[in-house]
Order: C-alpha cells, then sequence, then structure tokens
C-alpha cells in the first residue's frame, strides 16, 4: 500500500507550540467531484492507519474493507473517500518516531503533546489541499470516532453526516492510561528515557499486543478462521509481531495522551449533522452501557443521531467484522440527504 503525503509547515497546536513540519500521510479512494463536496473521510484507530480499509488487515478494530470500496456502503463510485494517517501515529506521519528538524534526530519523548483537536487541524490542512470543499461524511471506530466527533464540533458547517463506531463522545474511564503505560515503559531499559533505539521494543511491544488484541476480542474474532487454539494464540502472535515491528513506542504514550484528554460533553450543542452511532454488545472497550450515560447528554444538546448495537460476539472488532450487522443502515445514512434523515436516537430503529 503506497500511501501519498502532505505538508503542513508551521502547524500551531492548541497549546501555543507549533510543530515546524507535520506531514499527514493518506491514501485516497474514488474521485473528488468538481464542486469538491463528495469527499468521506474515513479515520482509524489508536494503533492502526489507512491500512484499516484493506481486507483482512491487521487492524485491532476490524477491516472496514466490507463498508468502504466499489459498491459499499460508502461507495467510492460516488464517494471520494480520504483515509489520513493520524499526527502522532507512527505510518508516515510526523509522531515520535520522526525526524525532530530542530535536532535532526527523532522527537522521542521531545513530540509535543497534541489533542483530538490538533489531530483534526492537521487533517483540515490536507483535505483543504486536496481541494475538498465540504465532507459528505467524517467516519471512523474507535479513536477514529472521537476523530470524527471532534470534527462536528470544530467544523460544524462543514461536514454533513457523522459515523461514529465502537466510541463515545469522550474517553470513558480505563479505555487508556498515559500514566500506566509510561510507568510501564519506564521500567524497560530499551525505553532510554523516551529515546528508544529502532528496533529495541519489539518484543516488549508484541506482547503489549498480544494483550490487546485479546482484550478487543481476537479470539472470537478468529475462532471461525482457526478454531484450533493453539493456531489461534499463534495467528495473533504473529500479528502482534508484525505489528510491533511497525509503530513507535512513543507513538502509544502521545495517542494516549490525546485520548485521554478528549472530551466533548460541554461542546455537543455545536453538532448540526447527523450522528450514527454504533456500538457493540460484546466490546469491553466500549460497552454499550455507555449508550445509557451519553444518551441524555446528545439528547440535551439537541444533536439529531441515531443508535445501533451489533448483537456481535467480536468485541471492538465487530464494526468491522460483523460489518453485515450493520451495513444497511449505514448505506441508508450515506444515501439519505442529511436533512432528510429521520433520527431515532438512543431507541431501536423505527
Amino acid at each position: 500500500m503506497e500511501l501519498s503525503t502532505h505538508t503542513t509547515r508551521r502547524l500551531r497546536l492548541a497549546s501555543g507550540e507549533v510543530v515546524a513540519e507535520a506531514t499527514t500521510a493518506y491514501r485516497t479512494l474514488g474521485r473528488l467531484n468538481a464542486a469538491g463536496d463528495n469527499a468521506v473521510l474515513v479515520l482509524h484507530g489508536y494503533t492502526t492507519g489507512p491500512a484499516m480499509l484493506d481486507p483482512g488487515a491487521n487492524v485491532a478494530e476490524g477491516s472496514w474493507s466490507d463498508l468502504v470500496g466499489p459498491g459499499r456502503p460508502i461507495d467510492t463510485g460516488r464517494w471520494f473517500v480520504v483515509c489520513p494517517n493520524m499526527l502522532g501515529s507512527s505510518y508516515g506521519s510526523t509522531g515520535p518516531g520522526s525526524l525532530d528538524p530542530r535536532s535532526g534526530r527523532p522527537y522521542g519523548a521531545d513530540f509535543p503533546r497534541i489533542g483530538m483537536a490538533d489531530i483534526v487541524a492537521a487533517q483540515k490542512d490536507l483535505i483543504d489541499a486536496l481541494g475538498v470543499r465540504r465532507l459528505a461524511a467524517v467516519a471512523g471506530p474507535s479513536l477514529g470516532g472521537y476523530q470524527a466527533l471532534q470534527w462536528a464540533v470544530d467544523h460544524p458547517s462543514f461536514v454533513d453526516r457523522v459515523v461514529a463506531a465502537v466510541t463515545a463522545p469522550y474517553n470513558p474511564p480505563g479505555v487508556v492510561s498515559a500514566a500506566a503505560l509510561l510507568e510501564k515503559l519506564a521500567g524497560q531499559p530499551a525505553w532510554n528515557g523516551g529515546h528508544p533505539a529502532p528496533g529495541a521494543m519489539v518484543d516488549w511491544m508484541t506482547a503489549l499486543r498480544v494483550d490487546t488484541l485479546i482484550r478487543y476480542g481476537a479470539d472470537a474474532e478468529m475462532r471461525h478462521r482457526w478454531p484450533d487454539d493453539a493456531q489461534r494464540a499463534a495467528e495473533i502472535l504473529r500479528l502482534a509481531t508484525e505489528w510491533a515491528a511497525a509503530f513507535h513506542p512513543g507513538s502509544l504514550v502521545t495517542l494516549a495522551r490525546a485520548a485521554e484528554s478528549f472530551d466533548l460533553r460541554r461542546r455537543l450543542d455545536a453538532i448540526r449533522a447527523p450522528v450514527l452511532m454504533v456500538l457493540s454488545r460484546s466490546d469491553q472497550v466500549f460497552s454499550p452501557a455507555l449508550a445509557r450515560e451519553f444518551a441524555p447528554q446528545l439528547d440535551a444538546a439537541q444533536v439529531p443521531w441515531s443508535y445501533v448495537e451489533l448483537d456481535s460476539d467480536k468485541g471492538h472488532f465487530a464494526s468491522g467484522a460483523d460489518a453485515a450487522l450493520w451495513a444497511g443502515v449505514l448505506r441508508d445514512f450515506m444515501a439519505t440527504p442529511p436533512a432528510a434523515w429521520r433520527s431515532w436516537g438512543p431507541g431501536p430503529r423505527p
């Protein structure tokens, strides 16, 4: 998979700090129309990237290949899909593993703290450069859902639809802890004060990934392909090792901090676009119980939103791995003009 890149010069962060060169790696599917208004931004989760659009991709939220593509609910025959790697990540965008132009060495722990608003700001510069004048939709699972909702708040007149899967409008307790992660990292000599040598922490990162994949529901997601327990464990280990070789440990910390600071509950009334919220019955990361918490908040803010709960045993993977359970709703959502969409709130679809 080849990625294109766009570099924002002097990206000013919400903190006031400036990133001299903020590069965003991205891929596109489909074509932008002459009006520049058929673009759909598809956003990835915490530890993944634009590979989320590939069949069988090694992504912890499940591949979205059944949802995005020719003839899919997000139909690339109609929509121009842009899938960027978020600022702070490890797949071509500027992050802790990138060279700091001031020193010529990798940023490591010196990479500035960023939030969802900063990630969105870098994406906005990218899509402006691509000639996009309006987003027909912003969609994503998990941390991608955080970004999609941040877009709806920061650019309400620019976004027509929001699709937020296995996620919430704030970071719930227990989803990720930067402090706990840093404590574990600090106990590893290879961490080197936040400046690990390339490849020095692959074994540690592999073990972390195995634990994460199991917590996210990988065992259930893979059971039909690898019914033998030993074979399934070996496949999980293979996927974890592949990921660990490519993902910088510093990105884990940078993006954990960004996630921890995410909370839109006081700003939900800025949202103008209809929102499709999708959770999974078996998700241990974003439990459907969260819907009972954020439902009254969305209603109080008069957000036009609809809720889908997936009856899936595939946990946090469900939005991609069990795409068929909500592909019809997503197809209708994308095909219906936003003003004509009739939201049904937290209850079952009428």
